[in-house]
């Protein structure tokens, strides 16, 4: 039966059947699920900006991916643990809720979303930029406007398209880490035809070449490159077996940064001295190391991974804000008619919304490319880390309801609780606070606040039309 134009009510979208209540479709398979976590947190500031974070921080750029993956980790465990325990309940956005009150609710979910249409603006001008090598002759705003109706159009069809276009997307990622991690491991060790013994490489000028001071500040710079992980606890609410799939993708998630951040930026400064690896934006580090393995065509082919990242970005950053909208209606905090949904499961309404940012972009782009354009992104930079450190203050307040009322319930526990979920919200705090002297991220500090600041206020306004559903026990 056709639910198009009508609102869909029911519970938090956390497992099949209360998927189906809310009216979403399960059109996602597991490997839907498992590429997007796979896929997930490999995007293009890893093939593009970990040049720069090399040029900053030397060779111990290594260090910098390796502790701010170590924070992101610790988040998925706690995200981990709250999903398995509670699946009925649904995205971080109501597990803060039910922890720590509708404000936290409430807040992390609209800078959630905030931050998502941000990307999806960014992504829609990014993606011309590659595109230009190929076609010069387009105008930027005009390839702008087909990316984001083509991707629309995918979230539009039906989950299932959503989840098929992520996959080979992802597929596209993974396999170029893959090959680049393989390679670029024996070209290291001299077992490459042409190659020599280059391991050596990531002590050129000692591994702190720049000091201590400048990991953290590589820190600050690199945590944002994670940031997606969290999307598949999301997605798999969409799929038949939305916990098994949670419960996979963040016993997994350490490998995953290892293997692809960590071990890709050790590789990158033994393939190359760190101050010959490109940092100026345009040419990726991946693209020269190919070129020294002696690929041909080493840079177009690293563009149209470029391009598939940028591609897999907006994918999924529609399809995130879309759902976190399609859940902050649940309780009053947005408007009804984002729950429409049409007969195939999809929440057409909250989706066109989400990409609405998107279109603006490709105008302000167009026309005040360096005014609203350079507002957007800077006032939702630091959003990631509001929402690590949301979730991490709801794991403490869940954590310790759940030992006392259910605790057969834990059945995937966070590690060395209490002291690393503690451990956890300091260090997000002290990445917080650490943005404030990096000049390169304090606007985005400051910015973010003011975005902060008034979706709070946003929400005294909306608790005095709208009761709050639950407060924490």
């Amino acid at each position: 039966m056709s639910t198009e134009g009508r609102h869909v009510e029911g519970e938090g979208a956390g497992s099949a059947d209360t998927a189906t209540a809310q009216g979403l479709s399960q059109g996602l398979r597991q490997r839907h699920v498992r590429m997007i976590a796979l896929g997930g947190i490999i995007g293009a500031s890893l093939f593009i900006g970990s040049g720069s974070v090399i040029n900053t921080v030397g060779p111990a750029a290594v260090l910098s991916y390796a502790l701010g993956g170590l924070l992101v980790v610790l988040v998925m465990r706690m995200l981990g643990e709250m999903a398995n325990a509670s699946p009925k309940l649904g995205s971080f956005m109501e597990y803060a809720r039910e922890s720590l009150g509708g404000w936290a609710g409430f807040t992390v979910g609209w800078l959630y979303w905030y931050f998502w249409v941000g990307v999806v603006a960014f992504e829609a001008v990014a993606g011309p930029k590659i595109l230009s090598h190929w076609f010069p002759a387009i105008p930027a705003w005009a390839m702008s406007l087909v990316l984001m109706l083509l991707l629309t159009i995918t979230n539009l069809v039906s989950v299932r398209s959503f989840g098929e276009t992520e996959f080979w997307l992802a597929s596209v990622k993974v396999a170029t880490i893959t090959v680049f991690l393989v390679i670029g491991t024996l070209f290291a060790l001299g077992l490459w035809p042409g190659a020599t013994f280059s391991v050596p490489n990531i002590a050129q000028d000692g591994f702190l070449a720049h000091g201590w001071a400048t990991v953290i500040q590589g820190v600050v710079i690199v945590i944002f490159s994670y940031f997606g992980a969290e999307i598949v606890t999301i997605a798999a609410a969409e799929s038949q077996e939305p916990g098994k799939a949670i419960r996979k993708a963040t016993a997994t998630v350490a490998w995953r940064v290892v293997l692809f951040y960590v071990g890709s930026i050790a590789l990158l400064v033994m393939i190359t001295p760190w101050r010959d690896v490109p940092h100026d934006g345009t040419t990726s580090p991946f693209a020269a190391a190919f070129t020294r393995f002696g690929l041909p065509a080493a840079e177009t082919i690293v563009n149209l991974v470029v391009l598939t990242a940028v591609l897999s970005v907006l994918n999924s950053g529609l399809y995130t804000a879309s759902r976190m909208l399609f859940a902050l209606n649940r309780h009053g905090w947005a408007p009804g008619w984002v729950r429409d949904t049409n007969r195939r499961g999809v929440p057409w309404k909250a989706i066109l919304l989400s990409a609405a940012g998107g279109y603006v972009a490709v105008i302000m782009n167009y026309v005040a490319p360096k005014q609203i354009f350079d507002f957007i992104m800077n006032s939702s930079g630091a959003v990631a880390l509001f929402v690590y450190a949301i979730i991490a203050g709801s794991q403490l307040r869940m954590r310790r309801r759940l030992e006392r009322d259910n605790p057969e319930a834990l059945t995937l526990r966070m590690w060395g609780y209490p002291w690393l979920s503690w451990l956890t919200l300091a260090g997000t705090l002290f990445v917080v606070a650490s943005m404030a002297f990096v000049e390169s991220a304090r606007s985005q500090l400051w910015l973010t606040l003011i975005s902060v600041a008034v979706v709070l206020i946003a929400y005294l306004l909306v608790r005095r039309r709208v009761p709050a559903t639950s407060e924490p026990h």
